[in-house]
């Protein structure tokens, strides 16, 4: 048990009479930079993803020589930042940092989505922010007048969906959405999920071990979880758990091959064997790497291992595309 901590005061925010969250929480942020006028390896720009939602995208493109043609154009990454449901990420300098570092090494063009926030937005609408962006993705490569980059460089047969903390929830729950939808010609050709966001709610052994866990308690999991979920639903939601049998069951066996990343004194290390089991169980081709050392967020807290991450990710993907 977490006693003692307040969760609301851990995770700096107030749960207004109305339902909304004032978050006190303020992190530098970062803003696009679309010219390389100092030799930047990577530029950027933002889009709207879906004005009434107020939702958006950033483009992140290497400065790599890359004369537009079929012969080298390059991956893309669809990327869901981390922000454990109810806290924005997707333009802070950490982020900003992350996704600039998976362009330059993998290379790729990555799609960073600034998908809608809890408890304002509860789920599922976070999976419909992800799957809007693989439409997105799709329209701007097939509209005449669509994004730039992405037409010039961007292969969508060679797009894939990578999430980090409750980003890669919504990387699993987006990729089962995708395999009921005709997307051609894009297509996801692999899923990766760093230290994915799931829960329950019968602790496991690696719970009850990080129950005050410095970042992110037991006290203050389950309050995330309880502003995120549908109202009326407890943590045992196939949202949350998705061990549990649920309506996105009988798309996982139609999943592409994916990477599951996790840290073995993370609080999540269980759920994430668990949820390798389900994988496995429904045959889906799987890549675990599982860290001896390291905690959940890691990779935003210190920027070597979020480096570390970047090359397993540009491993997994030169893998997935049979390059030496």
């Amino acid at each position: 048990m977490s006693s003692g901590i307040d969760p609301y005061d851990h995770l700096c925010i107030f749960l207004n009479p109305d339902g909304t969250l004032t978050r006190f929480l303020t992190l530098p942020k970062e803003k696009a930079n679309p010219i390389a006028t100092n030799g930047e390896p990577v530029v950027s720009k933002d889009h709207t993803l879906n004005a009434e939602k107020k939702t958006q995208v950033r483009i992140y493109l290497p400065t790599i020589k890359l004369p537009p043609n079929d012969d080298t154009r390059i991956p893309i990454i669809i990327y869901y930042p981390f922000s454990n449901w109810y806290l924005c990420m997707w333009d802070t300098e950490t982020n900003d940092r992350i996704a600039s570092e998976l362009a330059c090494q993998v290379p790729a063009i990555v799609v960073s989505v600034d998908y809608r926030l809890a408890p304002e937005n509860r789920l599922p609408a976070q999976y419909h922010d992800g799957v809007d962006a693989i439409l997105w993705v799709r329209e701007q490569a097939l509209n005449p007048n669509g994004e730039q980059w992405i037409k010039d460089y961007g292969d969508i047969s060679r797009c894939y969906l990578y999430g980090n903390g409750s980003g890669g929830n919504i990387a699993f729950f987006a990729a089962l959405e995708a395999t009921r939808m005709g997307l051609e010609p894009l297509k996801i050709v692999g899923n990766i999920m760093n230290q994915p966001l799931f829960g329950g709610i019968v602790r496991t052994d690696s719970e009850l071990q990080n129950s005050t866990d410095p970042l992110f308690p037991s006290c203050a999991q389950d309050l995330v979880w309880e502003l995120s979920l549908p109202i009326g639903e407890n943590r045992d939601h196939w949202y949350c758990n998705p061990m549990v049998e649920g309506p996105h069951t009988s798309a996982i066996s139609k999943l592409g091959k994916c990477l599951v990343i996790g840290f073995c004194e993370d609080f999540l290390i269980d759920r994430l064997q668990e949820f390798i089991t389900l994988l496995m169980r429904h045959e889906v081709q799987i890549e675990a790497l599982f860290h001896d050392s390291g905690f959940y967020g890691i990779d935003l807290a210190l920027p070597e291992w979020g480096n570390a991450i970047v090359e397993s990710v540009k491993d997994f993907i030169a893998e997935a595309e049979n390059k030496p």
